[in-house]
């Protein structure tokens, strides 16, 4: 059965996007997950993967065309299927099913239509200007956490004050307010998710905003829990995020959450790098413990920072644990892994390398060199000359074809505490040890506090993973998709080597290449590291 793909909301503040760029024409074939388009939003430029199979029945803009959010995007199904009922119209349902594609395949016949539009609901809730959704905040976002309210029901909001804080599949991140008002209804409490496009929250003037309708609007024309948001429950919903801040006085001089993230303005921020402050020592006093500018201005060297809880201990003789809810983060690297490693058949080639002339080449340059180069960067670097030389180990599979990728995007795996962000050095073979050196560094404390955008993380053509600071002297990685290829990287280990007839101490670092079998041979996965190997025993050939 036909389905409508419509345009999504990309971004909090989104309300049109621009097709830059279709990946699909019609009857191409298309399976789940296949790259359909790239879509400008008023932030980024994000990727739209399919989430059905089939062929593609109908595009609704040429190529640098505008839509609005929610406006008719494509029309995937079967080969000859008539689609003419649904390029006239019938949004509500339509709406339903883009956002919602399992509601659509339990339709087994146009028949069923009929009841779902007597359960559509009684105002279009989207086009009004106090509501507020929930934004796709990244490319695979389907869900959203609430992380924490930054404003309780009846506060007052002006534009770009932070009014939540949302947990997605990829990262926590700030959602700041675009328009003036009162804030008069939330629609989950913290802790709670809500499905992207579903109510946030309600912004606007009490006296003029009719917050039952609209919630009831939402249900569907059902009765209206929001009753109790203006009564009965108003005051509990305020006590709950109120409490936690009466109970713990400490922690709300803390601008660190409970995940360790530093909650602080874009402009404490933009302060404290100036001056070299490092924000984990400084004590917020705005909302909920966040760092405002006043706070970087007075702020003193050598204050205290904020003693860290101890874990109880469980009790002698009794069984103890703790069931911890599974983050968005989490369940999408499940799921993107999960379908990694069973669907594409991995295998695994590794090679040992000198690192002698590595380490004294290393030593030599950071000597002179404005930023401390690490083995890591020496070993992005040398991938990204061999990728060049060995261009099939930098492409994807597609299903129908494999695209043989002629730029180099290195993604660098970084272990957060809630699991793995994959940060992409973009064009990677252009740019200087020194470079490569400070833009990982600052993705890495990007991923550390959380701060990573989408469009740090999207486009990656071939992935390292380097455990080697843990004492790991080789693993093996899975591919990290859309990759063909991903480098698991070592620990370089001093043991006894044969030189010159002779026994010595010598560096030797393993690295495994995982490969997808699909698009990379055991030879040309070979002949790749053989180039590896020889830049990194010889690093003046990557200066050449």
């Amino acid at each position: 059965m036909a389905e409508k793909i419509l345009m999504p909301r990309l971004s909090d503040t989104m309300t049109e996007g621009v097709i830059a760029d279709w990946h699909k024409k019609v009857g191409d074939p298309v399976k789940k997950g296949d790259l359909l388009a790239e879509i400008e939003t008023d932030k980024a430029t994000m990727e739209l993967e399919s989430y059905k199979d089939g062929v593609i029945l109908y595009l609704g803009a040429p190529k640098g065309s505008k839509l609005q959010v929610d406006d008719l995007l494509a029309i995937v199904g079967e080969a000859g299927e008539d689609i003419s009922g649904l390029v006239g119209g019938n949004g509500a349902s339509s709406k339903e099913a883009a956002s919602k594609p399992e509601t659509q395949k339990e339709a087994a016949a146009p028949q069923q239509e009929a009841p779902k539009a007597e359960k559509k609901p009684s105002a279009d809730v989207s086009g009004m200007e106090e509501v507020v959704l929930m934004p796709r905040l990244s490319d695979t976002m389907t869900e959203g956490v609430i992380a924490s309210w930054a404003k309780n029901v009846g506060d007052a909001v002006k534009k770009g004050d932070l009014l939540a804080e949302i947990e997605t599949d990829k990262a926590t991140m700030e959602l700041e307010s675009y328009k003036n008002g009162t804030l008069l209804y939330q629609g989950a409490k913290k802790g709670e998710k809500i499905q992207v496009n579903d109510l946030l929250c309600i912004i606007g003037d009490p006296s003029k905003v009719d917050v039952d309708a609209i919630v009831a609007a939402v249900k569907g024309g059902g009765a209206a829990p929001a009753t109790a948001d203006a009564g009965s429950e108003a005051a509990p919903a305020a006590q709950e995020t109120t409490a936690p801040a009466a109970e713990q006085p400490a922690a709300a001089q803390s601008a660190s959450s409970a995940d360790g993230r530093i909650k602080a303005s874009p402009l404490a921020k933009k302060l404290a790098a100036e001056k070299g402050i490092d924000l984990s020592q400084v004590q917020g006093s705005g909302d909920n413990g966040r760092i405002i500018k006043s706070d970087i201005d007075n702020y003193k060297p050598g204050a205290a920072a904020p003693a860290q809880p101890e874990i109880a201990a469980a009790p002698a003789g009794q069984v103890s644990f703790e069931d911890v809810p599974v983050s968005q983060m989490r369940k999408v690297i499940a799921k993107r892994l999960a379908e990694s490693k069973f669907t594409a058949p991995h295998f695994y080639l590794t090679m040992q390398i000198d690192m002698d002339n590595a380490v004294a080449s290393r030593a030599r340059i950071n000597e002179t060199s404005p930023v401390k180069i690490s083995f890591n960067d020496f070993v992005l670097k040398a991938c990204a000359i061999a990728l060049k030389k060995h261009p099939a180990i930098n492409s994807s599979w597609l299903g129908d074809k494999i695209r043989t990728n002629h730029h180099i995007n290195i993604g660098v795996a970084v272990a957060v505490e809630e699991g793995l962000l994959v940060p992409v050095v973009r064009f990677a073979d252009t740019k200087s040890l020194s470079q490569i050196a400070v833009e990982v560094k600052e993705f890495a404390k990007k991923a550390k506090d959380k701060k990573l955008q989408p469009s740090d993380w999207e486009g990656n053509t071939f992935t390292i993973s380097n455990l080697g600071m843990f004492g790991i002297d080789e693993f093996t990685a899975i591919i990290n998709p859309p990759d063909a290829c991903i480098l698991a990287i070592g620990g370089i280990a001093q043991v006894p080597v044969v030189k010159n007839g002779a026994v010595v101490p010598g560096n030797i670092m393993k690295v495994t290449l995982s490969c997808d079998h699909r698009v990379v041979d055991g030879a040309k996965g070979a002949a790749f590291l053989q180039t590896l190997k020889e830049l990194l025993e010889e690093p003046l050939r990557m200066l050449v």
